[in-house]
């Protein structure tokens, strides 16, 4: 485990994102809340929260930070998907990069895992860490 002893804290954020890839259908199911285990985007919202908390216990050498915030937004991009977008902040000594991707990944898991009795040929995609900012290594943005 990287020693960041050393470091001062500082404000930090990190915003990673996920598409999921379905039929019109079952986005259809989704938007009208017709799942009978509730409503998936919401579900998928606190999982992503949850998860953003439990990231140092799942990603070996990850450090276990204070969370300040974290937002959790779902977009309907087309007919058949969703962007999942996860934003965390905290303020300490490093960054919290891997907790934004847990928590979009969990959301996108959730989606899946409420969806699959009618789809099971989703698509989770594109993963990504979308931006972050402060740290010694400063900001970052994806083109």
């Amino acid at each position: 485990m990287v020693d960041v002893s050393g470091k001062s804290p500082s404000n930090r954020t990190a915003r990673a994102s996920c598409e999921v890839h379905m039929q019109p259908e079952t986005l259809t199911r989704i938007k009208e809340n017709g799942f009978t285990k509730g409503n998936v985007i919401e579900v998928a919202r606190i999982s992503g929260i949850m998860a953003t908390k439990r990231t140092a216990d799942i990603i070996p050498l990850c450090h276990p930070i204070r969370i300040d915030g974290v937002e959790i937004d779902s977009a309907f991009t087309d007919a058949s998907s969703i962007k999942i977008t996860a934003t965390v902040k905290t303020s300490d000594r490093t960054g919290v990069e891997m907790e934004a991707l847990m928590a979009a990944s969990a959301a996108g898991l959730v989606v899946y895992d409420m969806c699959k009795s009618v789809d099971r040929a989703m698509k989770i995609t594109n993963l990504q860490l979308e931006e972050k900012t402060g740290g010694k290594s400063g900001d970052f943005r994806r083109n």
